[in-house]
């Protein structure tokens, strides 16, 4: 198995290095409707990738471009959940990421 420095996959690694590593997302990314970080990962995951594919079509020329599709399809395996979940982690206050770990907890309980 190749090792992605702790990440699911090269693509997933490569995005949160080159795109994510040393961003605080509740300071750098819009939240126009104010929802993180009480609204959760999956807006903040949903932020990270449409924050990414913006920039692609920005920087490609937009839709219809060979290198925008060739980005968009590595950008498709990228695990946006997992960059969210380390952000989280990483920049949220303490009270949300106490909240957090208590929810992941009583997932896996329930499970048990």
């Amino acid at each position: 198995m190749t090792n992605h420095n702790g990440w699911t996959n090269y693509a997933t690694s490569r995005v949160y290095n080159e795109m994510f590593k040393y961003m605080d997302p509740y300071d750098s990314i819009p939240d126009e409707q104010g929802l993180w970080p009480r609204a959760g990962l999956p807006v903040l995951t949903l932020a990270l990738r449409e924050y990414v594919q913006d920039l692609v079509y920005e920087a490609g020329g937009g839709d219809g471009n060979i290198a925008v599709d060739y980005a968009l399809a590595f950008l498709s395996e990228v695990n946006w959940f997992e960059i969210a979940e380390a952000l989280f982690l990483e920049y949220a206050d303490a009270e949300d990421r106490e909240e957090y770990k208590k929810d992941c907890t009583n997932s896996v309980n329930n499970v048990l």
